[in-house]
């Protein structure tokens, strides 16, 4: 169904519910509707507008006797065809801008910073996804533990820090943990690890490597353990989960923010869903059942795909979750807003 397919009082009656509801999140009922400007209905024909509406779909009645409110089939009807987005204003273009200053900060500093930001400003959780980068190295070392264990330690050059265990030759000498240490070095600095790996495996292959038998070995298990994985970054920042505890109105709406709860802990899934956003151009939103990961818990996601200003990569999606009574007009473009500053950034 379009919105094109309502007429026009059904049009005015269905906008005033939703945009009643969204604002106060109480049913709405004909006798106000009817007091409602631009409605100029008895109460009685509200009612039976409402009655139509409610047969197609668009809405529902939680309680026996009370007033209607929309479902997500309604809410998605209204987002798509009735919405009228608001606009920022120069102090809010500014306070985002000014809260992502990327002076001297890492990039996590300035994902985080955005997150917290989207969500104060929103009410909302805030969240973001760093998306995979092979990002250029800056050292990598091999640090002796026990016999036939030693730790991988690969620094890149955003300042970020992970580690790795792997399995040695039993007896091996530190002379050559720092051999393949200082070999590394030499050959991988200012490179992505996909880079690096690929230079030096096709090196040690046509043995131009000045590399003795152990060492060689040590240096092919260190690169192995990173394949696929070193300087590649995916990770699911959520703040703000808090807000999603105000202006409960029921038992219901504390059980819907538990399950709620719940979904955001199972990260892998969410980041499926946020990589779906990467489908589609500017601001993506899911309603509801609209996506798997949310159906039991009732809520509205809403996100934008953010670029690396240098390549026009999507390398990210940054938005905010909430219950599907949000308000869209303001948080759309605000989140639109958000993501094209962090880009530039970038």
């Amino acid at each position: 169904m379009s919105i094109e397919t309502l007429n026009e009082r059904s049009r005015a009656v269905f906008r005033n519910i939703v945009e009643s509801y969204l604002e106060t999140g109480d049913p709405v009922g004909s006798r106000l509707l009817s007091r409602m400007p631009g409605i100029q209905l008895s109460p009685a024909s509200v009612r039976n507008v409402m009655a139509d509406l409610e047969e197609t779909g668009l809405l529902f009645s939680p309680h026996t006797s009370a007033g209607r409110i929309p479902t997500e089939r309604g809410l998605r009807l209204f987002v798509d065809g009735l919405l009228q987005l608001g606009y920022l204003s120069s102090d809010e273009r500014a306070n985002i801008e000014s809260r992502c200053v990327a002076d001297g900060k890492r990039l996590d500093d300035v994902l985080l910073e955005a997150t917290e930001m989207l969500s104060g400003l929103s009410h909302c959780a805030g969240m973001v996804m760093v998306g995979k980068q092979d990002l250029p190295l800056k050292h990598m070392e091999f640090v002796h533990l026990q016999d036939g264990r030693a730790m991988v330690v690969l620094v890149t050059e955003d300042g970020n820090v992970e580690n790795r265990l792997i399995n040695v030759p039993a007896g091996l000498p530190s002379s050559s943990l720092r051999q393949a240490t200082n070999y590394l070095n030499a050959r991988l600095t200012g490179k992505t690890f996909e880079e690096a790996r690929r230079d030096i495996q096709k090196e040690i292959a046509g043995r131009k490597a000045e590399l003795d038998e152990l060492t060689a070995r040590v240096v092919e298990e260190g690169l192995a353990s990173w394949s696929g994985a070193a300087g590649s970054h995916e990770s699911l920042i959520v703040r703000g989960r808090a807000n999603l505890l105000d202006d409960m109105k029921a038992a219901e709406d504390l059980e819907r923010i538990r399950q709620l709860f719940d979904d955001l802990e199972s990260k892998k899934e969410l980041i499926q869903l946020l990589e779906l956003a990467r489908d589609g151009e500017g601001v993506q939103i899911f309603i509801g059942s609209e996506n798997k990961l949310f159906s039991l818990s009732g809520s509205s996601v809403i996100v934008a795909p953010y670029r690396n200003a240098s390549s026009e990569e999507i390398v990210g999606v940054i938005g905010v979750i909430g219950p599907t009574r949000l308000n869209y007009a303001r948080i759309i473009p605000m989140v639109d807003y958000t993501a094209r500053v962090v880009g530039r950034i970038l």
